[in-house]
């Protein structure tokens, strides 16, 4: 007979079971030997994510409720912002960041077909997708290193008359330098979409105010994908002060409808059966009225229960990578002859993703040399993700047509393609795992 006498009982005793197996079977050992593999990045969990993931699981619910919406509410109040929508990647919380601002509803600030997106080449590709997806221009303009990110004194160069915003990420949780950038979108009327996904919990400061990258400009994306700084597997979210781009982000997540009634509830609003929408007959469930065309890309509430928990350990999981991250920097910088070491941008305090190295051209030594000797001896290497955006396959078909355009030159973006790649600074290293992860990029450097 079962030892439990109602469902909360029962709940917890597979909880505390849950918990047990963690122990017995998932928690890793600690110590480091030489030669153990270090991955660039690896979850951090323990027994409380398992048992919120069960907890979830036994509500059996599947799609976004409780848990989704307890983050989204924890979530807003520790970045600070009044709205936090989760989505099912961080890819589709660009989707729908830039989505968002093709709604007609926007006036003459909406983004057409044909108009212009201030970007860059070097990153991850899924910033610049949506853009060329919709049929928007992105505008590609160079990086500066060692911060890896826009270089602001070229943006007013790639201004034109159909520019309608800039959309950015901070390259591996170092910020751009918003000031400036927040300065030309301003001065044009501009929107400004960062993309957070590589630096949740990094900080900036203007003219004596501190806040989370993300919150500056108009809309903020994260990922909480496995190597991110909180993982729900897969997951991200998009956020902003803006109530009318929050109505919009949720009709573009959920199907394009006009109805914010929550999902799984009916007549919420109180006016299910009143209202007069485009050529629909007066009274069209408004359930199923669609204002724009949408997608679905919602959260499951087992994931966002896995992010509830994360999100309690994240302040430790912050000073841990910037710690590791200062850590390695000291180590590395007896080969500053051969290598470039990353700087933080002035006015801020990274969360770090990555560490960067870019291997100095003059020195001869090749990075596919380096990498692979790391490799070979355990050490997990990733390249800054696209490095020239352009050269890739995926332009083949469009390479010198207009449906992209390049301010300027690349040429850092290329030295960036060809000499620069990182290593893990995650909240799973150690000062040892780093000592030998700094000693074998010394024995490749050789």
């Amino acid at each position: 007979m079962a030892d439990w006498k109602n469902e909360e009982q029962a709940r917890e005793k597979i909880k505390g079971l849950v918990a047990e197996y963690y122990r017995d079977f998932k928690q890793r050992p600690e110590g480091f030997t030489e030669g153990d593999y270090l991955p660039y990045a690896s979850r951090v969990f323990d027994e409380k994510e398992m048992c919120a993931l069960t907890d979830a699981m036994l509500d059996f619910w599947l799609t976004s409720g409780r848990f989704s919406k307890q983050f989204e509410k924890q979530f807003a109040e520790w970045i600070g912002v009044k709205y936090a929508r989760l989505v099912n990647s961080g890819s589709s919380a660009n989707l729908i960041a830039f989505m968002v601002l093709t709604a007609p509803e926007l006036g003459d600030r909406q983004i057409k077909r044909g108009d212009e997106v201030i970007t860059v080449a070097c990153g991850f590709p899924t910033t610049v997708a949506p853009i060329m997806q919709y049929g928007a221009v992105p505008v590609f303009v160079d990086v500066t290193i060692p911060q890896y990110n826009i270089d602001a004194a070229k943006l007013e160069a790639a201004l034109s008359d159909r520019t309608k915003a800039v959309m950015i990420a901070h390259t591996m949780g170092n910020p751009f330098d918003i000031k400036a950038v927040r300065e030309f979108c301003r001065k044009h009327g501009l929107w400004l979409i960062e993309d957070n996904c590589d630096a949740l919990g990094s900080q900036y400061t203007i003219d004596g105010e501190t806040r989370y990258t993300g919150t500056w400009g108009d809309i903020g994306t994260s990922s909480f994908y496995p190597p991110h700084h909180i993982t729900m597997g897969e997951g991200g979210c998009v956020y902003t002060n803006d109530p009318q781009l929050d109505k919009l982000v949720l009709s573009y997540r959920d199907w394009g409808r006009d109805c914010v009634c929550p999902s799984g509830h009916d007549g919420v609003c109180g006016h299910r059966f009143d209202g007069q929408h485009g050529e629909l007959p007066f009274g069209y469930d408004h359930k199923y009225v669609y204002s724009h065309l949408g997608y679905n890309l919602k959260v499951t509430d087992m994931q966002a229960a896995i992010g509830c928990e994360q999100l309690k350990k994240f302040p430790s999981f912050i000073e841990k990578r910037r710690h590791n991250w200062e850590y390695l920097r000291g180590r590395l910088e007896q080969y500053s002859d051969k290598l470039i070491l990353p700087e933080a941008a002035d006015g801020s305090r990274p969360s770090w993703f990555g560490f960067l190295i870019t291997i100095r051209p003059e020195s001869g030594i090749g990075r596919t040399d380096v990498t692979k000797y790391l490799e070979s001896r355990g050490v997990q290497t990733r390249l800054l993700f696209s490095g020239n955006l352009t050269k890739h396959p995926c332009f083949d078909s469009i390479r010198g047509s207009d449906a992209y355009r390049i301010s300027g030159g690349l040429d850092v973006t290329d030295t960036i393609m060809e000499n620069t790649f990182w290593v893990g600074v995650y909240p799973g290293m150690t000062d040892e795992k780093l000592d030998y992860m700094a000693k074998t990029i010394g024995e490749a450097l050789k």
